[in-house]
Parts: C-alpha cells; sequence; structure tokens
C-alpha cells in the first residue's frame, strides 16, 4: 500500500487538493506541498488547519522546489519518502515532474497535457508529442502514472468508460460539454492561469470525426445545449486534452469538445489576440526592454485564486453520447454539477478549481489501496470508472446520468 503525497503547486487546484488530501490523511499518510514560492504553500497549510481539515493527526510540510529540474524534485521525493506524486502545477512541468516520478519509481499523476512554453498548439495526438512517449519506461520501472485525472480531462474520460461499460453497446459519438454558468464580479479574469488559459484558445481547434482529425478556427461552430439545472447554454467547439486519448480508445466514433463562452469574454478575447496581447513571442518596447505580450497580460489580470470568495453559480459539465442498445438509437447523458459558493465555504476555492482537484486526490486514494495502482501509465479512460466515480460522490463531486429512458439519477 502507496502512503505519502506530495503536491506539486500552489494555485487554486493545489489548494483543493490540500485540503482533500488532508480530509484523507488517515489513508494517504504523510503530506508534503512544493512550489517555486514557499510562502504560497505555507498559506495554503494555514488554510487547511484554518478549515481543520485534517482528519487524523499528521504531518503537512510546505518546500520550495523548482519543478523545471527533475534533479531537484527526485531529491524532493527522497527527503520527504514521498510514494504519491500529485502534479497540479503548471502544465509546463509535467514531463521533469514525471522523469522525476519515474527515477525515484513513485506513483505520478497529472491533470493535463504536457506543454512546451515555446510552441502552441502542436499536432495531435498532443498525449504522443510528451507524455506517451514514456509509456515504456513507466512499465519497465513499475510506475503507475495516471494521465490527465481531473475533471476534463479525467471524470468526462471515466464517464465513457462507464458508458462503454453499463449503458451503451456501441459508442458512435463522444460530446464533452463545460459549461461555467457562475459569475465571479469581476469585469474580466480567468478561472485558472491565464497563460495556459489564453493558449488553449489561441491555435487550431481539434476534434476527431469521421475517423481523422478536422479542424475549425476558436469561436467558429457554436450549439445550444439544454443541460440540468444550468438551463440552454451556448457552448463552443473547441480543442482539448481528452479528444487526444479517446479517439485512440473510440476510433470509430466522433469525438468532440464543447466549452460556454459568454460575448463579453469572446469580445475581450478577440480584441487582445487582433491586438497581438495573446503572442508569447517576445518584443521590444520603444524603451528597449522586451517583453512578453501574453505574460503582461497574465500580470494584470486578477490572479485566478482572488476569485473564489466572490464566485456564486453553477458549473455542469458532462458528456453526452450516443450509440446502440439492443440494436437501437440510444443516447446517455453523464454529468456532475457543482456549486462555487459551497466549494468556497468547503475549501477555501471557487467551483471550477474544486472539480479539478478533487478528482486527483480520488486517484491519489484508489493508488494507495492498490485498485489503480496499475503499474504502467494509463489515461483514465483505461481504468475502472466505477471505484472512481462512486469515490468522487463521496468526496463532494456527485456524478448523475440520464440514461436511455430518460430517467435522471444518480450514477
Amino acid at each position: 500500500m502507496k502512503k505519502n503525497v506530495l503536491i506539486i503547486g500552489a494555485g487554486g487546484v493545489a489548494q483543493v487538493v490540500a485540503h482533500k488530501c488532508a480530509q484523507h490523511n488517515d489513508i494517504l499518510g504523510d503530506l508534503h506541498i512544493a512550489s517555486r514560492t514557499a510562502a504560497k504553500c505555507d498559506a495554503i497549510i494555514a488554510s487547511v488547519h484554518e478549515k481543520n481539515a485534517m482528519k487524523v493527526q499528521g504531518t503537512f510540510t510546505a518546500h520550495a522546489v523548482d519543478a523545471m529540474d527533475t534533479a531537484a524534485v527526485a531529491a524532493l521525493i527522497r527527503q520527504t519518502g514521498a510514494q504519491i506524486v500529485i502534479n497540479v502545477g503548471s502544465s509546463f512541468v509535467n514531463m521533469t515532474v514525471l522523469e522525476a516520478c519515474i527515477e525515484t519509481g513513485v506513483a505520478y499523476m497529472d491533470t493535463a497535457i504536457h506543454e512546451d512554453p515555446k510552441k502552441i498548439c502542436e499536432a495531435p495526438p498532443w498525449y504522443g508529442n510528451y507524455e506517451w512517449q514514456r509509456r515504456e519506461a513507466c512499465k519497465a520501472a513499475g510506475v503507475t502514472a495516471i494521465l490527465g485525472v481531473g475533471f476534463d480531462p479525467g471524470v468526462v474520460n471515466a464517464y465513457v468508460r462507464l458508458a462503454e461499460e453499463e449503458f451503451l453497446d456501441t459508442i458512435e459519438s463522444i460530446d464533452i460539454v463545460d459549461i461555467n454558468a457562475g459569475s465571479h464580479g469581476r469585469w474580466f479574469a480567468t478561472n485558472f492561469d491565464p497563460e495556459i488559459n489564453f493558449r488553449e484558445f489561441t491555435g487550431t481547434v481539434y476534434s476527431w470525426q469521421k475517423g481523422a482529425w478536422q479542424t475549425n478556427k476558436m469561436f467558429e461552430v457554436g450549439k445550444e445545449w439544454d443541460l440540468p439545472v444550468v438551463g440552454t447554454q451556448k457552448a463552443y467547439l473547441t480543442g482539448h486534452d481528452e479528444v487526444h486519448s479517446l479517439s485512440a480508445r473510440y476510433p470509430g466514433a466522433d469525438v468532440r469538445f464543447w466549452m460556454g463562452f459568454g460575448d463579453h469574454y469572446i469580445n475581450v478575447f478577440t480584441v487582445l489576440k487582433n491586438l497581438g496581447l495573446l503572442s508569447e513571442k517576445p518584443v521590444k518596447t520603444a524603451e528597449g526592454q522586451e517583453v512578453i505580450p501574453l505574460k503582461v497580460v497574465k500580470a494584470v489580470l486578477p490572479d485566478p485564486a482572488s476569485l473564489a470568495p466572490d464566485y456564486v453559480g453553477k458549473t455542469c459539465i458532462g458528456d453526452v453520447i450516443r450509440g446502440t442498445k439492443d440494436g437501437k438509437p440510444a443516447e446517455v447523458f453523464l454529468y456532475n454539477v457543482a456549486d462555487h459558493k459551497e466549494a468556497y465555504e468547503e475549501v477555501g476555492s471557487q467551483g471550477i478549481s474544486y472539480t479539478a482537484g478533487v478528482p486527483p486526490v480520488a486517484a491519489a486514494i484508489l493508488i494507495a489501496k492498490g485498485i489503480w495502482d496499475v503499474g504502467h501509465m494509463a489515461n483514465v479512460e483505461e481504468l475502472p470508472p466505477r471505484p472512481f466515480l462512486e469515490l468522487l460522490g463521496e468526496m463532494g463531486l456527485p456524478n448523475r446520468v440520464i440514461d436511455a429512458s430518460g430517467q435522471d439519477r444518480p450514477i
């Protein structure tokens, strides 16, 4: 049984991870959190103690580390005795942290595909550009590496696997719909790191349709979805991580990702992009100072973690999956609804961070218990879904299904 957890990162998602690890430290053991700035880790640990989140008496220690330095991360793993690493830092550090886990033989997980800061929107399949290249190394070292185990990617991948096992005989299309119907009261802000957020939407939109990669521009294809709790919402076809792994497992199905955007967000995004302010390439000011426009925009926007106290409303994220059952066309919708205010009251983060932060802790518990400790690299859809989804329900992310008969019920 693996114990002792090292959390990499100190943003809003890391805060959720820290609180949820504390709530289950009877299973997970000693807890550690590390980022480049140790003071941010200290603040998260302080919030854990303020909420009395530790289930049993135990240690929770902060560390400073450069997560881009594999040797430094490996040394910290050895120092802490961690057997499970939850990487919720920037996606720029995925590969260095993964390498450190392979070197030290400990379990690894992340919540998004690795990105090279010098490149935007590489050719698909994105996992094949980085993480999947270390599959054999993980297998040789007996290292469990679970990729993309946030909500999307992550829980939505498990929804597809559950539909395959329990609800449909064949799968013909997978539409992942992500709607944030909440409001933070700011004129403009992003819910995650602005640099990562904007990079996601400035490149080509890739979807898997008719057995091949299809391309569109951002905000080119929109559609209204009628969803539980949040009602009718407009969402746009968007490139996203899970499309790249799900298309490998279900090559005969169309796989699309849709994200909700308001007109205000689209207008601001479009102006910033047209002005060149979302560029990752350096420019020189009239005074000769070199700056990166995207980093300047990031610096002037609100810290996503600061949005949590004022956030109200709900999110709805789920999968519309079509196929056949007993030889007839069938459709199911598997989904979760989360509340921003409830998330803040429990862990001090907004609902989007909550939905991203609870799943990796559930995965860590399943690894600790041996259920998901598979000894190789895997995306979530390759793992048994029901233990994961049932545990998420116990941890604050209840999952529901509208089945082929139209009945809306818990999974």
